[in-house]
Parts: structure tokens; C-alpha cells; sequence
């Protein structure tokens, strides 16, 4: 067993995006910073990799918008050569009959005239709408770089928290009467009960309601799918609120350009070092234990791993409070969500729009996922039988914007799907997801989701290449994604904001001194936002 000679003033659990953000902020003020990555390569879910010889792609997260701009300013990520372009448009819906789509993107006016073709109601409502949406978006966006309120035994925990709370009641302040009952309806009402009050067509209802699935293993009628829509409409792409984007060299573009800021502020970047546990000694955490029984010590340590993973594996139930350890063992995972990247011949011919030539809506996000009710019925599917008989799938084919990625004249895409459970049953499935040589769900659940795709797109099949499979257990294999949950928890109302992971912790701090969260499982959640490592920097420099 090795020690390290000298502590450093923090180590960080996971190379991931937001473990690279936190190390990039404390280096800045002159903190002695080491990064540990479990994995052979930095970037965690956002990581670029070949997946088949000369195809390249975006392994797990897939698409750009949430990337805060202040992260990427301070980093000085596109003086780092990252490059991130638009889609053409946001979204190409074909429908079920395959005889006839939805487009959004391109602008209002040319988001009516599409909506228009089914319900001129509809289109005519629209603007009301995404007005409705930007009013709170607008509120919510400015609590997304502050420190939740801690909620203690007596109320708010310190004269910190009492003014955090304050700042934030204010900030609601600024809604009318209006917006606040809208507030209210979207942290708590069903994505679609939402939009059966505003739409009557199906189409529009179903490309707006994709968002309140992403990552939510759930029905977009169940209760609090409001807010996972919500969640998605945060973004912005070059300055551009709503937009959606690619970064040129796929998602380990993001993740790289961030590791050069790090390297260049002489944060210690290490791969292929697995942490095994905290070390504690007298309540007080002070360096981490590898799994070769080699030990960092620290005067902090910050993990960017999704809470369960650090309070179920890497510290002594003994440590921490009898209820936090509750909490923590009832901290809700799992996104139901399956990655696939495949690797193709030709571009998908749509039967709604034909045509293997390179048109527009190969370079939106394609969603195959013609309504609520098909959204509803692929999550009962995958409560009843482990994974959905009719998938709801995105496909992005990053290729058409970016030739880095394949073969000239091939394309790669991009498979987001859900609804898949994160573990199957057991008497079923006794190996799970990964089953034997002669049944397995990773395999079957993959064929089903190239079946969904082909009956929009009768060659796509044909066309693959090759394919990369991600399980919810692949998922949580290869990057650490407790349950396979891309948000290290799920957006839920009892795990946001003052809640995240647990009342009382929402401040970056958890029971043990010197040991912080900075990871997705922590305020404003999930995706690649780079938030919770500002966020948490801000907190562990302000008790330096």
C-alpha cells in the first residue's frame, strides 16, 4: 500500500464534466487539486469513443443545450478549439401512419404553419404557450448558479440559509398571479394534463411531451412530469434559449477542452484509478482509499458520483446518521433509459419523407414517438415485460453536421430510448440484462428498438453497420450510473432544489465534514450543465 506524500487540498472522485468544472474553479484560487477517474479516459457519460472502425460517437449523453455559458466562458472552453453548431431545426416528428410529419424549429411562424396542418387552434395557442414557459423558465433560470436553503431540524439551518431563502422568494416574486398558478401546475401537475389543457392535436402534444420522458422513467401522465419538461427547456446553444446542438468531435469535445483548462491551472488529472472508499478518521473525511489499497489524503474530498454510489459503497453505514443512511438507501434511481450508437450504410429513408440524400431533418432530433398514449403504453411495457414492445426512441445522426465522426459517405446516429426497466425480474431474468448465450434481453431489447426505427424507415435496417449496446446495466457498469440514471437521481419534487439529494445536504455539504457532492445528483440536476461543480466550488472555497 502507497501514500501520498503530501495531501493535497482536495481530490476529486470522478473525471466526469462536473468534476472537471469544481477542480477547474478551486485550481483558480490557487487550491493543489487531483482528479481520479475510474475509467481509461476523462469525461465520464460525456466521452467520445470508436465504436467500430472509422465510426466514432458521442457514447452516452448525445446532444448539447444545457452547458451553461458562464462555465464555458470561465473555462475558456472555445479557446480549447470546443465548436458547438445548431441543429437545422429542433424536431422531426413522423407519425404513425407514416404518411405525414411535424417539424418544430425554424422559427415561430414556421412552427405554426406545421402545427397549423392539424389544428389551427393549436398553432393559433402556441405563442401563449412557449410565453407561459419562458415567463417561469425566466425565474427558474436564476436559481440555477445559488446554493439551495438548507432546511434543518429548526427551520433553515443558519443565517445563510434564512437569506438564500429570501433571495429565492424573491425571485418567485418577480411571477404575477398567473404565473405563479403556472409555476405551480408545472412542478406538479402530468406533462400531459399540461398539455391536454392547452393542445388538442396529437402532434403537437407528443413532440412537446418527448421532453417530459428524457431520462424519466415513468408515463408522461404521471404526476410531476411537468417539471422533467421543464427541466429541458433551460438550454441554450450560442446564445440561442431553447436551442439544441452538436459539439464538432462529439460530447468528449466538451470534456477534453475542459481538461486542458484543468491542466493548465495544474489540476493533477488521473485515469484508471478507482476509488474504494472515503478515508474518515475522527468524523472527518481526509483522503480517499484506491482499490489497489493505496491511499490520497486530502484536506477535502468532492465526489462527482451519484449520491447513492457514494453513501452505499465508498462510506461506512457507521458514519453517517441512522436517517440520512434511510434517505440514502430510498434515494430514487434509475431513468429507464437504453443507449444504442449504430453505424450506417445510408441515411434513413422516412416513409413520411423519402429520400436517402442528406435533407434537414436528418440533422434534427428525431422523435419516433407519434403520442402521449404511445409514450404511456411503452412505460407500461416496461413495467410489465422489462422493456417496451414499441420503444420511444430519439435518433440524432451527428455525421450529417460533423464529418469527423464517419466513413465519407456513412453516418453515424445516435439511439436514445426509453422505456426500459432498470433491473428485470429476476425470476425471469435471473442474470438481468446481461442474460446467457441463448437469451439475452440487452440483445432482444436492441432488435426491437432497429424494428421500431425501420417501420419509420423501411432501410434502416438494412443499413447498420454495426451497433454499440448500453443497457440500464451497461450503463451503470461503464459509468457508474446507479441504476442506469443519466441524472443521478430522478427529477422529482421530494429530490430538487432544497431536497437534492436530501433536506438538509442541498448545499453541496453532507454529514461528514470535508466531504461534498458536486455531481448531477446535487442542485439544478442532470444533464450536461457543468452547474453542480460551479456550484460546489463556490461552497467549498467560501469554507476555505
Amino acid at each position: 500500500m502507497t501514500t501520498s506524500l503530501q495531501p493535497y487540498d482536495a481530490v476529486i472522485i470522478g473525471g466526469g464534466h462536473n468534476g472537471l468544472v469544481c477542480a477547474c474553479y478551486l485550481a483558480a484560487r490557487g487550491l493543489k487539486v487531483r482528479v481520479l477517474e475510474r475509467r481509461h479516459v476523462l469525461g465520464g457519460a460525456a466521452v467520445t469513443e470508436e465504436f467500430h472502425p472509422g465510426f466514432r460517437n458521442s457514447t452516452a449523453s448525445y446532444t448539447v443545450s444545457l452547458l451553461h455559458p458562464s462555465v464555458i466562458r470561465d473555462l475558456k472552453l472555445y479557446e480549447h478549439g470546443l465548436r458547438i453548431v445548431e441543429r437545422p431545426f429542433s424536431n422531426f416528428l413522423p407519425l404513425q401512419d407514416g404518411s405525414s410529419f411535424l417539424k418544430l424549429g425554424g422559427g415561430l411562424e414556421a412552427t405554426q404553419r406545421e402545427v397549423a396542418k392539424f389544428s389551427p387552434r393549436d398553432a393559433e395557442r402556441l405563442p401563449a404557450y412557449y410565453a407561459m414557459l419562458d415567463r417561469v423558465v425566466a425565474v427558474l433560470r436564476s436559481l440555477l448558479q445559488k446554493t439551495p436553503p438548507n432546511i434543518g431540524d429548526k427551520g433553515f439551518a443558519t443565517f445563510v440559509d434564512w437569506a438564500r431563502a429570501f433571495s429565492t422568494s424573491r425571485q418567485f416574486g418577480k411571477l404575477d398571479l398567473p404565473g405563479k398558478r403556472d409555476l405551480l401546475a408545472l412542478f406538479t401537475q402530468s406533462a400531459g394534463d399540461l398539455l391536454d389543457q392547452w393542445f388538442e392535436s396529437e402532434p403537437i402534444k407528443a413532440a412537446l411531451g418527448f421532453d417530459s420522458i428524457v431520462g424519466h422513467y415513468a408515463s408522461p401522465y404521471t404526476p410531476g412530469s411537468a417539471y422533467v419538461l421543464l427541466h429541458h427547456v433551460f438550454g441554450e446553444v450560442n446564445g440561442k434559449s431553447g436551442t439544441w446542438g452538436h459539439a464538432i468531435g462529439g460530447m468528449g469535445a466538451i470534456t477534453q477542452a475542459m481538461a486542458k483548462e484543468a491542466l493548465a491551472r495544474g489540476v493533477e488529472l488521473s485515469v484508471n484509478q478507482p476509488v474504494l472508499q472515503v478515508l474518515i478518521k475522527q468524523d472527518k473525511a481526509v483522503g480517499v482509499v484506491l482499490e489497489d489499497g493505496s491511499e490520497i489524503h486530502a484536506k477535502q474530498v468532492i465526489a462527482n458520483v451519484n449520491p447513492k454510489l457514494l453513501f452505499g459503497r465508498m462510506v461506512a453505514a457507521e458514519r453517517l446518521p441512522d436517517d440520512f443512511n434511510q434517505r440514502m438507501q430510498n434515494y430514487r434511481c434509475g431513468s429507464g433509459t437504453f443507449r444504442m450508437n449504430v453505424a450506417l450504410s445510408e441515411l434513413p429513408d422516412f416513409v413520411a419523407l423519402p429520400g436517402t440524400h442528406q435533407q434537414a431533418h436528418h440533422g434534427a432530433g428525431i422523435v419516433l414517438a407519434p403520442s402521449l398514449a404511445y409514450m404511456e403504453q411503452a412505460y407500461f411495457d416496461a413495467r410489465q415485460y422489462g422493456w417496451s414492445l414499441r420503444p420511444v426512441v430519439e435518433m440524432l445522426i451527428p455525421s450529417t453536421v460533423d464529418d469527423s465522426l464517419a466513413p465519407q459517405g456513412q453516418h453515424v446516429a445516435s439511439l436514445f430510448c426509453q422505456q426500459f426497466a432498470p433491473h428485470l425480474d429476476a425470476t425471469r431474468f435471473p442474470q438481468g440484462w446481461a442474460g446467457n448465450a441463448d437469451l439475452s434481453p440487452r440483445e432482444a431489447a436492441a432488435d426491437t428498438i432497429i424494428e421500431t426505427v425501420t417501420r419509420f424507415a423501411p432501410n434502416f435496417q438494412a443499413s447498420v453497420i454495426a451497433r454499440q449496446i448500453h443497457s440500464p446495466e451497461d450503463l451503470e457498469t461503464k459509468f457508474g450510473l446507479v441504476d442506469g440514471d443519466i441524472f443521478h437521481g430522478k427529477l422529482s419534487l421530494d429530490q430538487l432544489f432544497s431536497a437534492r439529494p436530501v433536506l438538509g445536504h442541498a448545499d453541496y455539504r453532507t454529514p461528514v465534514r470535508n466531504l461534498y457532492l458536486c455531481g448531477s445528483g446535487t442542485h439544478p440536476g442532470g444533464g450536461v450543465t457543468g452547474l453542480p461543480g460551479q456550484n460546489a466550488a463556490r461552497e467549498i472555497l467560501r469554507d476555505n
